[in-house]
């Protein structure tokens, strides 16, 4: 069983910085790559940022330059430090693990998501 654990959303106002991180537990071989979703009220589930093994990051327009995703590979950890947020970026984070390979096979995994709200 692989189990993704997300820790650091919050309350920031407008400019500030959170610093996201999700640990993947289980017997996992390897995982192909690692990323961030967010899903807004009344609004589908988006890609934020994500990161393939050996791969660059690749990033929404609407937070290059603002957002940096990083990954450990001998930890199964992606972060994402998020810089000068703004209201809209307001959502629930959600961590995604794909071609996550274990003794079972291959597949992706989410974790339980982490709200981020952005207000003054």
């Amino acid at each position: 069983q692989v189990q993704l654990v997300e820790i650091g959303g919050g309350l920031v106002q407008p400019g500030g910085s959170l610093r996201l991180s999700c640990a993947a537990s289980g017997s996992i071989f390897s995982i192909y790559a690692m990323g961030w979703y967010r899903q807004a009220p009344g609004k589908q589930r988006e890609l934020v940022a994500g990161i393939a093994d050996g791969g660059s990051p690749n990033y929404a327009d609407s937070v290059k330059g603002r957002f940096t995703i990083s990954r450990d590979n001998d930890k199964d950890t992606v972060y994402l430090q998020m810089n000068s947020l703004k209201p809209e970026d307001t959502a629930v984070y959600y961590c995604n693990a794909d071609g996550v390979v274990t003794t079972t096979g291959r597949r992706s995994y989410w974790g339980q998501g982490t709200q981020v709200t952005v207000s003054s």
